[in-house]
């Protein structure tokens, strides 16, 4: 097996074990948040019904912040929480169960739930 199968997996099964634990509904639907290399996406889902209810991306904000601004990736991550906790108020949604999937609970990912928790959600 090479390197690349090797981490592949690794990642696999850390995310498997994080979503394991959690399971979202409709009154409290579980926030999954990916980020690649370039891009941040949040959605709330329910897992019953396997349906995404929001969702949000950094390309709908990446204008907003200028390219100069220090840690600009972490800042647009903020907002894409907060536009997420929005998005949920509109749909009368005040509880999540955060998913981090196999990304550690830093930088980019910490930012999106701080968003969402100023935003008015609560996890």
């Amino acid at each position: 097996m090479d390197a690349r199968m090797k981490k592949r997996a690794r990642v696999s099964l850390r995310r498997k074990r994080v979503r394991g634990r959690i399971k979202g509904t409709a009154t409290c639907p579980r926030l999954s948040v990916f980020r690649s290399s370039t891009h941040t996406y949040a959605q709330l889902i329910d897992d019953v019904h396997r349906v995404t209810l929001a969702h949000a991306w950094d390309g709908e904000l990446a204008k907003e912040v200028s390219k100069d601004t220090p840690a600009r990736r972490v800042a647009i991550a903020h907002r894409v929480g907060a536009l997420l906790a929005e998005r949920a108020q509109a749909k009368k949604i005040k509880r999540a169960v955060f998913d981090r999937g196999s990304a550690a609970y830093h930088g980019r990912v910490a930012a999106v739930a701080e968003g969402a928790r100023e935003g008015g959600l609560q996890f």
